[in-house]
């Protein structure tokens, strides 16, 4: 028996044949990878290749170079033009009413009844409540009272006061007499004009026990119901009166500002103000300035300013926030474009121009007052001139482009004095 094919005593084979087996399993492996490498190698060099010149697409040629021409990048563009442009400043304000009264007793006493209703339109002089005028009643016919005894004994008084003047003519009584007549007759109306006071006051208490507005409001809710007591330091009182027509609106605007301000006001112009609701989309009232603090905030570095609102409609309420604009200038005829062609860089401010030849040109321009979608331009620009508004993210100084008008600039200005 060849030794090769011999087992040994365990019924292995030997270690020499188990060598070679190995070693054709692996010599099998690496030979599947190359196969596998070189059919790679030739399915990706298939795969690029280079269209022959029959299969080349248009536009190209044989060698693959673009014959086109330079890229056109498309555009949105505005001509420019004169137009208006209000000029608003902006500002965060509170609304708070022109006058607020809490209703309270002057008197103490019983409240006998409540003629109002929450939430009312009252008028000043309106009876709002009533409180129990018997007490004062009482008082007021004992200060009377004590007033026609007192005059009684004015009356006695200067009757005994004519009769001795005429015997001290006569010789009959002493001067001293007649004198002390004359005491008495004054001590008598000294008590009359005190009582003539008790009067005054005991009528001023009653009239206190009928409670009536003290401005034209709305009334809030009640605080007391019939049948308390009340007095007069009551802390709460019985009810809230705002005046809603007009109201107010306070505001604070930055300090740089006050010149401008100052200066139009000076002239004896009104500011027109603008309150709009927290989006700024919809216009709630129409109002003016009326006037500023004495003061700048130093916390802050602004100054509060107060406008009134006339507020038939209601739509202002008390402690309600609302976004302010004031109207401080109006610039008319004045060079308009749209602030989104309005590029800037380190030191610059340009926008792109298309020239007759559709291609765009980089130019500095000197900006003015702003307001909304829309911008002064002092200098750089003149009128029917284009300028890029869309697609800007994508040009060069001399790159070519197809344009689209979306419209001009006084239009934009027209829509911002509205």
């Amino acid at each position: 028996m060849n030794w090769q094919t011999r087992k040994n005593l365990s019924g292995d084979e030997f270690p020499q044949k188990k060598l070679l087996r190995k070693n054709a399993w692996i010599w099998l492996m690496l030979l599947g990878l190359s196969a596998g490498a070189a059919y790679f190698f030739v399915f990706s060099a298939g795969s690029h290749k280079q269209p022959d010149a029959l299969t080349a697409p248009a536009g190209r040629s044989e060698s693959g170079k673009d014959k086109r021409g330079p890229q056109v990048i498309p555009v949105s563009a505005v001509k420019i033009s004169k137009g208006d442009l209000p000029v608003y400043l902006n500002g965060l304000g509170t609304v708070t009413a022109f006058n607020t009264v809490v209703v309270k007793s002057r008197v103490g006493g019983q409240l006998i009844k409540v003629h109002f209703k929450e939430g009312q339109q009252v008028h000043e002089g309106d009876l709002l409540a009533e409180i129990d005028p018997r007490p004062f009643q009482v008082q007021l016919a004992q200060a009377e009272g004590q007033m026609a005894r007192d005059q009684a004994q004015l009356k006695y008084a200067q009757s005994l006061h004519d009769r001795d003047r005429s015997l001290l003519e006569q010789d009959y009584i002493p001067r001293q007499q007649l004198e002390s007549d004359l005491a008495t007759v004054s001590q008598s109306q000294g008590n009359i004009k005190t009582d003539q006071g008790l009067v005054d006051n005991a009528k001023l208490q009653l009239s206190y026990s009928r409670i009536t507005s003290p401005i034209n409001g709305r009334i809030g809710m009640r605080q007391v119901d019939a049948g308390n007591m009340v007095n007069a330091n009551d802390a709460n009182g019985l009810a809230v009166i705002t005046q809603l027509q007009p109201i107010s609106v306070f505001f604070n605007l930055p300090q740089d500002v006050l010149p401008q301000v100052m200066d139009v006001m000076r002239g004896g112009a009104k500011l027109p103000v603008e309150a709009y609701d927290r989006d700024r989309k919809n216009k709630i009232a129409d109002g003016t300035l009326l006037t500023f603090d004495n003061a700048i905030d130093a916390n802050t570095g602004t100054l509060r300013f107060k406008a009134v609102f006339d507020n038939q409609d209601n739509r202002l309420f008390p402690n309600q926030f609302v976004n302010i604009r004031l109207l401080v200038e109006n610039q008319r005829d004045v060079l308009l474009a749209p602030a989104a062609a309005v590029q800037r860089n380190t030191g610059s401010t340009f926008v792109y121009v298309i020239g007759a030849d559709n291609k765009v040109k980089v130019r500095e321009v000197e900006l003015g007052a702003g307001e909304g979608d829309w911008i002064v331009i002092r200098q750089g620009l003149n009128a029917d001139e284009q300028v890029v508004t869309a697609g800007v993210d994508k040009l060069r100084d001399g790159m070519a482009v197809s344009v689209t008008l979306t419209g001009a600039a006084k239009t934009g200005g027209n829509k911002a004095g509205q």
